[in-house]
Order: C-alpha cells, then sequence, then structure tokens
C-alpha cells in the first residue's frame, strides 16, 4: 500500500499477534501508530518497529486508564482507531461457566471498546475520514450456527458485534464503525496450527478498512472481505 504521510491509526493490544502486525504494517507505510499496551516497558517487538512508534499503556481492565488516554491525546486528531485487544480467558464449557471471568471478558471484549470511541470522539471526529474497527471472530455469529463452548468469549464478541452495530447507528454520519473478524490466525490465542497467517489476515483486513465507505457502517466483515452473518 502507499504510504499516508501525516495519517494516525491508534491500535489496542499493539505489544503482540494481530496488533502488533497491524502496527508494524501501518507504521512501514508511513503512518504515525499510537501503540497501547498494558506494559510498554515490556514491549520490547514494539518498541524495535521501524518508523514513527508512540508507545502508550493502557489496560482495559481499568477504566481510568481509559480517561487517562483521552487525556494525554487531547487536541490530537487520530484517522483510525483499531479496537484490537482482547481477551479469550479460560475454556469454559457447558456447566463450568464462572461469572467472574464471563465479567471480565465482557469489561475488555465489550465495554471498553465502546468507550474507548466515547472518550476518543473528538479526535475522530477531527480528522477528514474517521473509522473506528474493531475486531470480533467469527465465533460471535450467532447466524453461523454456534459450536457449543468458550460462553464467556464467544458472547462478550457477540455483545461487541451488537455495541458496535449500535453505535454505528448513533453515530452516522460522523465516522465508519465496522467489526472484522481476523479469521484463526497463528498467534499466541489461535495457536500454531491455525491456517491463516498473521501478515495475510492484517493485510487482508487493511484492505478491508481501506475500502469502506459510509453504506458499510454497522457491517461485520471477514478479513477476505466477506459480509459475515451476525
Amino acid at each position: 500500500m502507499a504510504a499516508s504521510p501525516g495519517r494516525t491509526v491508534l491500535v489496542t493490544g499493539a505489544n503482540r499477534g494481530i496488533g502488533l502486525e497491524f502496527a508494524r504494517q501501518y507504521a512501514a507505510d508511513g503512518w504515525t501508530v499510537i501503540a497501547c499496551c498494558r506494559k510498554p516497558q515490556l514491549a520490547d517487538a514494539l518498541r524495535g518497529l521501524v518508523g514513527e512508534v508512540d508507545v502508550l499503556p493502557l489496560d482495559l481492565q481499568e477504566e481510568t486508564q481509559i480517561r487517562s488516554l483521552a487525556t494525554t491525546l487531547k487536541g490530537r486528531s487520530i484517522d483510525l482507531l483499531i479496537n484490537n485487544a482482547g481477551l479469550y480467558g479460560n475454556q469454559e464449557h457447558f456447566g463450568t461457566t464462572d461469572t467472574a471471568n464471563w465479567l471480565n471478558l465482557f469489561q475488555v471484549n465489550c465495554i471498553a471498546p465502546l468507550h474507548l470511541i466515547e472518550r476518543l470522539l473528538p479526535n475522530l471526529t477531527a480528522a477528514k475520514q474517521p473509522k473506528a474497527i474493531s475486531i470480533s471472530t467469527g465465533m460471535a455469529s450467532i447466524g453461523d450456527g454456534p459450536a457449543g463452548g468458550s460462553y464467556a468469549y464467544r458472547t462478550s464478541k457477540t455483545a461487541l458485534n451488537m455495541a458496535m452495530a449500535n453505535a454505528a447507528a448513533d453515530l452516522r454520519g460522523k465516522l465508519i464503525l465496522a467489526v472484522l473478524s481476523p479469521g484463526w490466525v497463528q498467534t499466541d490465542m489461535g495457536g500454531a496450527h491455525a491456517p491463516v497467517k498473521v501478515q495475510d489476515s492484517v493485510a487482508g483486513m487493511r484492505k478491508v478498512i481501506a475500502g469502506l465507505a459510509a453504506t458499510d457502517s454497522g457491517k461485520f466483515f471477514n478479513y477476505d472481505g466477506r459480509v459475515l452473518p451476525w
């Protein structure tokens, strides 16, 4: 992709996996990257990226850190927000679900991404064609037919889908919101035997993001551009 001087992307969960690859690819293409992670002091791979990369602390389990980030970035235009950070939590099967795990995943996977958009809305609307993207999963699709298990993770991501579809309706005309599934990716979460390489997943999602129009706001896409059923 061509370089994009003057454009800024904020990526959460940028210290590894999909988030790190988003940061790497956008920085390589000339974007300014605001890379957020829980422990910047330990994010050696992130700090080693080539390009303009600002590494900032953000723990989505802490509401105060979302507010602090917004204060730090006050007055700074953001063209693209990528809500990538998320938790898988414990492997839950019917009969073994845990309330504390479930609530924690809802906080990180659903509530915090919406709060980030709320807090950073002035930064986004200061850009010419702002977009806010949230990384979901095909496991959240009811239309594709749930296969059982992973109750907390699946439902937290399904709730994320609804939150973003609803926000797209509220913010129509102000910015484009979309939800993307990265596929089953070779990351710490996806495992080494996943069929999709992280570089290919992110490259595909970036192509989808670049092509999003106002009429796409509120939709759910696969990394290869297919529209997914809710």
